[in-house]
């Protein structure tokens, strides 16, 4: 994208915010994609079956969903997800090993990708490109120049993507987000967001690649690096070659909620200036190269966020968590599993319920609704690419080692500053090739 292409013309298609339930409301209404008959349950392929995979899996088969076939490069991974289907479905999976074949198949409506984060563009933008709804875990890219390609495509083909940061559809910070929007906690002049990091991944020497596992299609588009176990599986997301950090990981969804709670709607605030400071001192020596202490500020119009990576919760309170200050100390915070209001004094404010909410609306059944009405679902594609840029900012600065400004009518970065790091553009490793960038 070019710096001429302006916010407007980067969301043409996805149609203006609705009118309704300020959570809720979309970015767009109806796409052009023939939608499934009212009633008929989406046939579902899974794309990774690792941790994620299987919980969001689950989740689908909880609301009767049939899932006709998985796939993954590690055979153990695969052949154990297909015998959870059986056991709960009293049918097996066909397995595949590329992702490909599994999108061959003319009888799957709609996939589950889980992959790690290097390896979610790729599968999303093939899964749109055959006509396939998605369930796509987050951050939804591994970099900006990713997530922009990954908007193209969903754009271009009518596709229905809701993103696995469910925390929009739980009752605390559905009712927290609205607390805010209506103005009854006063003005917010401060937003804060932490999740504690305590991954020690310690020193370890490259060793024989597990024989279920195919390392090379796993490593895939990113750079090939001897394989050390703990570069892998699940604590791949501590490697800049393959994840984002705790930034990416969980600034993507407690500093969601900072920009829902910000905005009118889910086309979301953005940072015009960012600026990280951090690197790996709580663990010195580490394997891991994304840093466990960072501290990263966020300059918007009219008010400023923190991130925070550390050992410890934000004063004492839960080890992950958003919190709103208002310019007469007045605050919220709101973690999962609850929220509470103070006033200035320290004393707690009685908490009020978003109108119109049931508490029983889930985010996978908001999903499936929207793959036959075609609207856009709550954590929709082009909203989240706007809060995994935020996250892929704190990186780019903490990397650059200087701040990274934004524009958002430009949807790009000012100047070069952060142009030049692994969170705004990385080079394929061949025969991979990022489509629609």
């Amino acid at each position: 994208m070019t710096g001429k292409t302006t916010r407007r013309g980067f969301f043409e298609g996805s149609g203006k915010a609705a009118v309704g339930l300020g959570l809720f409301s979309t970015l767009g209404a109806r796409g052009e994609a023939a939608p499934l008959p009212a009633g008929k349950v989406p046939v579902v392929g899974v794309i990774g079956c690792g941790g994620m995979g299987n919980a969001d899996m689950g989740w689908h088969m909880d609301h009767k969903v049939p899932i006709a076939a998985v796939c993954d490069v590690d055979t153990r991974h695969a052949g154990e997800t297909a015998d959870r289907v059986e056991k709960k479905q009293g049918k097996r999976p066909a397995i595949f090993h590329d992702y490909r074949k599994l999108l061959d198949r003319k009888d799957i409506d709609a996939v589950i990708i889980a992959t790690p984060d290097h390896w979610h563009a790729l599968p999303m933008i093939a899964a749109c490109e055959a006509g396939k709804d998605v369930y796509l875990e987050k951050p939804i890219s591994h970099d900006i120049t990713e997530g922009r390609a990954m908007v193209r495509a969903a754009r271009k083909n009518k596709t229905v993507v809701q993103v696995g940061t469910w925390q929009r559809s739980t009752k605390e910070f559905v009712d927290a987000v609205d607390y805010i929007r209506s103005g009854r906690l006063g003005k917010v002049s401060t937003a804060r967001a932490w999740k504690v990091d305590t991954f020690h991944l310690g020193k370890n020497q490259p060793k024989p690649v597990p024989k279920e596992l195919d390392y090379d299609f796993w490593v895939g588009p990113a750079k090939m690096v001897p394989y050390t176990g703990v570069n892998s599986h699940f604590t791949w997301r501590w490697f800049y070659n393959t994840g984002v950090g705790m930034v990416g990981d969980w600034g993507v969804h407690m500093m969601d909620i900072v920009l829902l709670a910000m905005s009118k709607d889910t086309d979301l605030v953005m940072p015009s200036q960012v600026s990280a400071f951090g690197g790996n001192w709580g663990y010195p020596g580490d394997d891991r190269n994304t840093p466990d202490t960072l501290l990263a500020l966020f300059k918007f119009p009219d008010f400023v966020m923190n991130w925070e990576t550390n050992r410890v919760g934000l004063d004492g309170g839960p080890e992950h968590g958003t919190e709103f200050i208002a310019a007469d100390g007045s605050s919220l915070m709101v973690w999962r599993g609850g929220w509470k209001v103070k006033d200035p004094d320290g004393r707690e404010r009685p908490k009020t319920e978003a109108p119109g909410w049931n508490g029983k609306y889930d985010h996978t059944q908001n999903y499936l609704d929207c793959i036959v009405s075609r609207d856009l679902p709550r954590s929709n594609i082009f909203s989240m690419y706007q809060t995994t840029v935020t996250c892929h900012l704190a990186n780019a600065s903490y990397l650059a080692g200087t701040p990274v400004c934004w524009d958002k009518a430009c949807d790009d970065v000012v100047g070069t500053a952060g142009k030049d790091t692994i969170p705004y553009r990385r080079e394929y490793r061949k025969p991979w090739v990022l489509p629609y960038a």
